[in-house]
């Protein structure tokens, strides 16, 4: 376990699980933990034994955004504070997504305002059944940070990432799945169990597989038809050349489970 003051990190099986870890202010996000969160996401982007990492948080918030008595305090320095929060944020933000691992997000409880954007991030995201969510920003008099303004058009259409976006609406953890926004909704008992089931599992596939097809999928929006189908082509025909493709080609022949490196 590192050492941390706001969040904690563990490693185990092949799995590192990020914990925000201040239960007491409903896991809102000061200069601190946005700092440890992003180096928390930089160590687990380069251990190597890690193959798979988790997200969730400890007590009923998953994350109430950002703590805004930890800038409000000093007017004038808001602005440089909110900003350097926002950077380290989205460090971590950046270095999960493009990180050649599976990331997962087990929501347990509120998600709000900068909890809403982290939430989203994932590769794969499971909440609780009494998960809520919302977008808070504008609330506050503020704009959305934290990725939200990039994966909300991608995620559910520009329609709804404006409605939520402005409006502010609070939309449950089935609406936050009918709407798209996550895989999943297990019961609260169960979260922690089945983010750690879907985390077991993919921490033994294929992990170079699933890095660039995670890589193929964020660079798709970005690109003509004819170059991403020539990245898919390079990208399967260097898999099929790996250990992990020869395995898996090799026991689908043989009718058997692949052993994957």
């Amino acid at each position: 376990m590192e050492n941390f003051e706001t969040i904690t990190l563990t490693k185990k099986d092949k799995i590192a699980t990020i914990t925000f870890n201040r239960p007491k202010a409903a896991n809102g996000i000061n200069p601190t933990l946005a700092r440890e969160f992003a180096e928390a996401a930089l160590i687990c982007d380069k251990d190597a034994s890690v193959r798979c990492v988790v997200l969730t948080a400890n007590g009923k918030f998953f994350c109430a955004g950002g703590d805004l008595k930890a800038v409000g305090g000093e007017p004038d320095k808001a602005a440089v504070k909110i900003k350097g929060m926002a950077d380290n944020l989205h460090r971590a933000t950046s270095t999960l997504a493009r990180m050649e691992k599976p990331f997962i997000v087990a929501v347990n409880g509120m998600a709000a305002g900068a909890g809403f954007s982290i939430a989203i991030t994932g590769d794969f995201v499971l909440a609780g059944a009494s998960s809520k969510f919302t977008m808070a920003y504008t609330a506050a008099g503020l704009s959305p940070d934290g990725s939200s303004t990039y994966y909300l058009p991608r995620l559910v259409g520009m329609r709804k990432a404006m409605d939520l976006a402005i409006t502010n609406r609070r939309l449950t953890a089935e609406e936050a799945e009918d709407w798209g926004l996550i895989n999943q909704v297990v019961s609260d008992e169960s979260l922690q169990d089945e983010a750690l089931k879907l985390a077991q599992k993919l921490a033994n596939g294929p992990t170079d597989a699933f890095a660039i097809t995670k890589k193929l999928l964020l660079c798709s929006f970005d690109n003509s038809l004819e170059t991403q189908m020539e990245l898919e082509g390079r990208a399967i025909s260097k898999r099929a050349d790996s250990a992990n493709g020869r395995e898996g080609v090799l026991a689908f022949i043989e009718k058997r489970k692949p052993n994957f490196s």
